[in-house]
């Protein structure tokens, strides 16, 4: 949809470009803010539910979905921080925007169609502030303040046009300091804007800011009920990944257990300033001295690291969730928040324990599913809730489209301008495609591509295996048991690879161009 309306000249330069992102009747086009966490499960937001909502609240977040739509089924293309990225700049899979893995991987092509160059053209100003990730300059934006690669903590050092240089601070609290100094100037532009907010918070190694370093310490958490996941059933990919709490996850740089309390600091904690490192050890040393004086094994090693783990993931989001108040707080005192879209997401889902695992990357639900809240005012209606199977590949085009922009027949998603609208369009996606391509690397999960639909997921791990899977989300929540070999599921089986073939012509992808891709074994 794309609304053209002449302009005398008269009006001048910056009526005409309002004119340009106009909606229905002359209006001008909302403003945009889109906000994204880094490895934020949906699990671990209180609007979904589950059984950390009640020990964890995301009480600002929740506003989001209070005034506005929560997403239930939001999947991405391939579950990882990079590819993920880029997925949402161009609305193409990684196979065609050419940001396939965060490893081994050739910078972001900057100078290919994005969403934010497309709303330049219309005559709005737009920005990008914090983890950028994808090893190359933003382009499309009129100002930009990155973190370098995955960026720190505390003190972290940020990016401009200008250079590099290192600031005071946390990085959650940074990030949204200068994202409301940007939506104050942008304010004063007289144009529409959109806003890029990507927090670095709650990314590995979970170092939580100053307010929150004691929140969750005496929290016990409850366990999801396949912490102990042995596998069994499942095929080489499941059993050979390295991404368990029990193996993968470092005492030391992970849950900051130093044997020595007074010892230098590693990953990132020895840019703290004496200040920042005082604080942190009164609640961490204490903590470092009662594990050592006997150390827990077995089983018990694995629910104590699994606490430690969430105590600090948890305050790192609860940084977040104040980052957010604070921003829905700045609109509403300025009047923002009536023509401005605020959305909530994450780069891909993560595991909180489920199948004893962190990380993400596999299509299985926790890594797969990604949280999605719109509050779009007068549009989405307060407090609804949708079901249909929507995607991060979806992203691009419906802000072009709530911006009056019109959807580049390229692109590969799909406006969910309609859900937000409370309709239901009798051809809305029932099935979903998916690829994972990082391997050999980080977690050793292998390469995969599949189909999801609303009730299964065929699998197929390829090139380093050659192993099919089928799992059943009604007969099987929990994704445990393999049932593409079953009898019972033949017919099951064969109308999902057939789906899954047509999927794979869609999107123009197929096992002979992912090979190409990828170095020989």
């Amino acid at each position: 949809m794309k609304t053209n309306i002449k302009v005398p000249f008269a009006l001048g330069i910056g009526a005409a470009m309002l004119s340009a992102c106009s909606g229905n009747q002359g209006q001008p086009g909302p403003n945009i803010i889109y906000i994204m966490s880094d490895d934020h499960a949906y699990q671990a937001i209180s609007a979904y539910g589950g059984i950390l909502k009640d020990l964890a609240p995301t009480p600002n977040i929740d506003r989001i979905a209070r005034d506005g739509m929560r997403f239930d089924r939001c999947l991405v293309t391939n579950s990882i921080s990079g590819p993920c990225r880029a997925v949402v700049l161009t609305g193409k899979y990684s196979h065609l925007n050419g940001f396939l893995q965060n490893e081994r991987q050739q910078p972001f092509d900057g100078a290919q169609q994005t969403f934010p160059k497309l709303l330049q053209k219309a005559g709005y100003t737009t920005a990008m502030i914090g983890k950028w990730h994808l090893m190359s300059d933003p382009t499309g934006f009129d100002h930009w303040d990155i973190l370098p690669g995955q960026g720190n903590y505390y003190n972290p050092d940020f990016i401009t046009k200008e250079g590099r240089r290192r600031e005071e601070g946390y990085v959650t609290e940074l990030i949204t300091d200068k994202c409301i100094k940007w939506l104050e100037e942008a304010r004063g532009s007289g144009k529409p804007f959109m806003l890029m907010m990507h927090h670095k918070a709650p990314h590995r190694e979970w170092q939580p800011g100053p307010s929150e370093l004691s929140l969750y310490q005496d929290v016990t958490f409850p366990e999801p009920s396949t912490l102990f996941d042995d596998y069994s059933g499942r095929g080489a990919a499941v059993n050979q990944q390295d991404m368990t709490i029990s193996k993968t996850m470092r005492l030391v740089e992970d849950l900051k257990l130093y044997r020595d309390p007074s010892a230098p600091k590693t990953t990132g904690l020895n840019r703290m300033n004496p200040e920042q490192a005082a604080a942190w050890d009164s609640v961490y040393n204490p903590v470092i001295r009662n594990f050592y004086k006997a150390p827990p094994e077995g089983d018990d090693l694995v629910r104590f690291k699994y606490q430690r783990y969430l105590q600090d993931y948890l305050a790192c989001i609860a940084a977040v969730d104040k980052s957010v108040g604070e921003v829905l707080d700045y609109l509403a005192e300025t009047g923002l928040d009536r023509n401005t879209v605020v959305i909530y997401a994450s780069d891909q889902g993560f595991y909180l324990g489920e199948h004893g695992w962190f990380d993400k990357r596999f299509i299985f639900e926790e890594s797969y599913r990604t949280p999605l809240l719109v509050k779009w005012p007068g549009v989405a209606k307060p407090g609804s809730v949708n079901s249909d199977i929507v995607s991060n590949i979806d992203f691009a085009e419906t802000m072009l489209e709530m911006c009056g922009v019109e959807v580049p027949s390229d692109m590969q998603g799909r406006s969910m301008v309609p859900l937000l609208k409370g309709k239901h369009p009798l051809n809305w996606r029932k099935e979903h495609y998916y690829h994972y391509y990082e391997y050999p690397g980080s977690h050793m999960v292998k390469r995969h591509y599949g189909i999801s639909t609303e009730r299964y997921k065929l699998v197929h791990y390829y090139y380093d295996v050659d192993e099919w899977e089928l799992y059943d989300r009604q007969a099987d929540p929990l994704e445990l048991k393999n049932f593409y070999n079953d009898p019972e599921y033949g017919s099951v089986k064969r109308k999902l690879h057939k789906r899954l073939d047509g999927l794979m012509k869609k999107y123009g992808d197929s096992e002979e161009l992912a090979k190409s891709f990828l170095p020989e074994k």
